[in-house]
């Protein structure tokens, strides 16, 4: 503001000596620390952040993943092949690995190279899963394991510390498992998440992020967006419950939670007959002059509704002015409450192996792309430079691959049409002289 010598009072500008290289110096002077220690701070968080696992599915992908043993005895063992599946972006970027054939189980594992723990930093794990070939029933998840897992027999029944991603059965199983394994030898061992989180069910590729933050909070995303969060002593039973039904109290034998009642004003008419019945004889039916009771059978009237009908009678109903709502039982502080270890249910101590472990029905299945790191901002940039770069691409592949089949499909139901009219036509002839033939014999007779 500039100050007037009049007025005494600031009039809204600044008038000042014009400025120096000198000036601007010493302004420099002043902000390169500040600048500086933004830097170093953007630096500090790079250098702690760690991917540990980093998954894009190239050509040497077989050396880095070992099969599993499980089920291979008795002939139920799928494998994982590397394609980009049937529509893609790009077919070397988007290449991953495929199960198959159906009706199998299929379990692989990979090394992260060394055990470590969350232990006050996030915790990211993020994988894409396409199911091009309309999974109707089977699993899509991820699993992180314990440095102490049998990896060469991994299968269902392995310890697993987070099992995470898609599972899929039919039209009422559509949902994203997150399954934390329970603290110390608790009971049950492994805990799924309260939230009911839709799956993805098309055929395109969707990426999956969970985060796991030091605060005791989570992050679901799919496809980079927020589809459930909360505080994790909320959505998993860790811990006995902070509050429970108060045993002692009980809802009153007059609590009246009656929305609508009878109305005792509306009384059954006495002229009301409930015993007509809705159909009657038609008294104007005549039966036919031509009617043969030997040929024809019995001749029966026709019935028609009876105007005098009224059905049961029901009594009206009426809100009920006594209503007094839903009754709600109280809660009480549970006396079983302990919050012993509420600060680190984050906390995984011992995390060494990424494995697959699933059985599908129809097998098809690609994943690609996976991510365990403890930087949710790389992990997004990860998602962005992988599968937003091909999405787009995948897109208008996937919807020219559906034109050409659903044309062909359009073709060959064509074609079976006209074949069928054209043996019609044949066969018209045929049925005319077979007719034909009949009526000369009449003749004869």
């Amino acid at each position: 503001e500039t100050f007037s010598a009049r007025s005494g009072v600031a009039e809204g500008r600044v008038t000042s000596r014009p400025r120096t290289p000198n000036d601007r110096f010493v302004t420099m002077a002043r902000t390169l620390p500040a600048l500086l220690l933004c830097v170093l701070a953007a630096l500090v968080r790079v250098a702690s952040a760690e991917v540990y696992f980093e998954e894009r599915f190239d050509a040497a992908w077989a050396d880095r993943w070992l099969k599993s043993d499980w089920h291979v005895s008795d002939g139920t063992a799928g494998d994982f092949t590397r394609t980009a599946g049937k529509w893609y972006g790009d077919a070397e970027a988007d290449a991953g690995v495929q199960t198959g054939p159906d009706a199998r189980f299929y379990a692989m594992s990979a090394d992260m190279g060394k055990t470590f723990t969350n232990e006050n930093k996030p915790l990211v794990l993020q994988f894409s899963a396409k199911h091009e070939q309309k999974l109707d029933c089977g699993g899509g998840y991820i699993k992180l394991l314990p440095s102490t897992a049998d990896v060469k027999s991994f299968g269902g029944d392995t310890p697993y510390a987070i099992m995470f991603g898609p599972d899929i059965c039919g039209h009422a199983t559509r949902r994203v498992h997150v399954i934390l394994a329970n603290k110390g030898d608790a009971k049950p061992a492994n805990l799924l998440i309260k939230d009911d989180i839709r799956a993805e069910s098309d055929q395109l590729t969707h990426v999956y992020t969970l985060i796991i933050y030091p605060n005791n909070s989570y992050v679901v995303k799919i496809d980079g967006s927020e589809v459930s969060a909360g505080a994790i002593e909320d959505r998993w039973d860790f811990l006995p419950p902070k509050t429970i039904k108060d045993p002692a109290a009980s809802k009153p034998e007059d609590w009246d939670d009656r929305p609508v009642i009878p109305d005792p004003n509306d009384v059954k008419p006495d002229d009301w007959d409930e015993l007509n019945p809705e159909f009657i004889d038609d008294v104007d039916a005549k039966k036919p002059d031509d009617w043969d009771d030997e040929e024809d059978g019995e001749w029966h009237a026709p019935t028609t509704r009876n105007p005098e009908y009224e059905g049961p009678w029901t009594q009206k109903s009426i809100a009920n002015p006594a209503y007094e709502g839903r009754w709600e039982h109280p809660t009480i502080p549970n006396p079983d409450y302990d919050a012993t270890g509420a600060d680190a249910l984050y906390e995984f101590d011992d995390l060494r192996y990424v494995g697959f472990e699933l059985w599908q029905v129809k097998a098809g299945t690609v994943f690609d792309n996976v991510l365990v790191t403890d930087d949710p901002a790389y992990a997004e940039r990860f998602a962005n430079e992988t599968w937003g770069a091909t999405r787009d691409a995948e897109r208008e592949m996937f919807d020219a691959v559906e034109k050409a089949r659903a044309e062909n499909e359009a073709e060959e139901a064509r074609k079976v049409t006209d074949a069928d009219l054209e043996a019609d036509k044949r066969a018209e002839p045929l049925q005319t002289v077979t007719n034909d033939d009949d009526d000369d014999d009449d003749d004869d007779d």
